[in-house]
């Protein structure tokens, strides 16, 4: 603390590291307070930038493919996120409509909240607001290759 009785925070430090396929090594450096939200943002930056060259979804991203009928509803959700809402907010009205006209399946508002709160419950997704407000995000996903190393 100092004389204003103001408690001092010390600087932090954040590195990413990203390797290629090729071995190639990227590194971002980050210095100052380092916050949770100034994290996700980092690794919101580090999956824009091409993530984890090489590392492919499971799920079709073509909904109108004839495979996305023997998809499980909760992949088909999660398809219509990582396809229309890979780095934005969005509602569970927002994903009903994009569900309904891409994969031209009716589904009910309480069906797609539940799976949004499963995918919450499950780490995939961040959810903020109140009950009759909820939006949610895909929370970032760390690729196996990024070293991600805190120093203190």
């Amino acid at each position: 603390m100092n004389n204003l009785g103001v408690k001092i925070v010390p600087a932090r430090k954040m590195r990413v590291e990203l390797f290629d396929s090729d071995g190639n090594r990227y590194t971002i450096a980050f210095e100052g307070q380092v916050t949770r939200e100034k994290a996700i943002r980092l690794l919101d930056l580090v999956e824009l930038l091409g993530g984890a060259p090489g590392e492919a979804s499971n799920i079709n991203t073509n909904p109108t493919m004839p495979a996305s009928r023997s998809m499980s509803l909760f992949e088909k959700v999660q398809l219509v996120i990582q396809k229309n809402f890979p780095l934005i907010w969005f509602t569970s009205k927002d994903i009903q409509s994009v569900y309904e006209q891409e994969l031209k399946e009716p589904v009910t508002l309480s069906t797609i909240s539940t799976y949004l709160s499963r995918m919450t419950a499950k780490g995939m997704l961040m959810r903020t607001g109140g009950p009759n407000s909820l939006k949610y995000k895909s929370a970032p996903n760390i690729p196996t290759s990024i070293k991600q190393r805190i120093i203190k």
